[in-house]
């Protein structure tokens, strides 16, 4: 017996991030008993996104403009790239409004075990724009994971072979902003006694 629409929706909300089967039916709910305040307008939004929204052809930010809205902006420091695995990791760093230069998403990180090669990620690109528009300084702000770890050392070698002037820095890692010492799991603390500054 085929699913019924409402279930059908609850299937297809519980797929999307931080959304469980319980989240879902509640939000489906939701939309469904207000479907003039929230139903329609969220069917508009999707709509819009879906034919507007693109991935920017310099930096891979989304947005409905190309050049994105952040590449555009003539007040951004054009001599530091701050380069991210993902859109999202994007965004939290706009979040902080502490970093005023420009971007470069790669569209992933390099995994051996998913199968991610350097082919597979923007890093031509990344080259290519060091190239056209040289850097004074090249931020890496990828996860301090292993995959991470290996991107960073992977691109901090292409980098410097193609611009070797370039600074190329990275993110701070270990203690975080109210961590307990006696908290913290061994790696952390290492790896914050070997960047102390």
């Amino acid at each position: 017996m085929a699913d019924s629409d409402i279930e059908t929706l609850i299937k297809a909300m519980a797929r999307l991030p931080g959304l469980g089967p319980r989240s879902a039916k509640r939000a489906v709910l939701h939309l469904l008993t207000n479907r003039d305040k929230a139903l329609a307008p969220l069917l508009r939004a999707l709509e819009n996104a879906q034919s507007n929204v693109r991935e920017c052809g310099v930096c891979g930010n989304l947005d409905s403009v190309d050049p994105c809205r952040v590449c555009q902006d003539p007040k951004r420091e054009a001599g530091t790239l701050c380069v991210v695995a993902g859109v999202a990791d994007l965004w939290a760093i706009e979040r902080t409004r502490a970093y005023k230069g420009r971007y470069h998403v790669l569209g992933g990180i390099l995994s051996a075990l998913d199968g991610i090669r350097p082919e597979d990620l923007r890093i031509a690109a990344l080259l290519e724009r060091l190239k056209a528009d040289p850097a004074q300084e090249i931020i890496l702000a990828l996860s301090a994971t292993v995959d991470g770890q290996s991107t960073a050392h992977y691109l901090a070698d292409r980098i410097r072979a193609a611009a070797p002037t370039v600074k190329i820095t990275r993110l701070a890692h270990g203690v975080p902003v109210g961590g307990e010492l006696d908290y913290l799991d061994d790696g952390t603390i290492a790896t914050a006694l070997r960047s102390r500054g």
